[in-house]
């Protein structure tokens, strides 16, 4: 098994109400890749998904420090609307982005870079349903399975996630 992200670490937001497979599928790729992989969550000591599975957090994020962490992971589903009004988690995703920290988002994820405020001039993707937001949030919104911007990377639902999780791998091996 290749270990591509041996020595990198990463986070992964949780809230209730993610997106069963937006969550799991990056956490096992990322740590079959080698990463250590932390749930972060807002408070709660389980998180419930949308599909039944549930998530236990290895911290809160209101404990998370951006130098600490190689890359974020924001999955969708609910969660996203839940997690924006964390204003220590929109910090942490704030001082990922000015840091060059790879900050990767799929599905209605996009909710959350939004009320971070890093979205503007970037290239994206999301979810159809959130184009207009991440629009008037000043971003450019495009149909594709993945967009990296910067240390932006997006994708727009659980069918992309292969592309997601190598675009996530390919910016972390570096």
């Amino acid at each position: 098994m290749a270990q591509e992200l041996a020595n990198r670490s990463i986070g992964v937001l949780v809230e209730d109400q993610f997106e069963d497979l937006e969550l799991w599928y990056p956490v096992i790729r990322m740590r079959e890749a080698g990463a250590r992989v932390a749930l972060l969550g807002t408070g709660a000591t389980i998180y419930h998904g949308k599909h039944g599975l549930s998530a236990l957090p290895d911290g809160p994020v209101s404990s998370a420090i951006a130098m600490d962490m190689d890359a974020l992971i924001i999955p969708g589903g609910y969660a996203p609307d839940r997690m924006r009004g964390d204003e220590s988690l929109l910090a942490l995703v704030r001082d990922m982005a000015e840091q060059g920290r790879p900050v990767a988002f799929i599905c209605h994820a996009g909710w959350v870079p939004i009320s971070a405020g890093i979205v503007r001039g970037r290239r994206v993707t999301s979810a159809p349903s959130i184009r207009d937001d991440l629009v008037n949030a000043g971003a450019e919104w495009e149909d594709s399975e993945v967009v990296q911007d910067g240390p932006l990377i997006s994708s727009r639902h659980p069918g992309d996630l292969p592309a997601f999780c190598r675009t996530l791998i390919a910016a972390l091996a570096r």
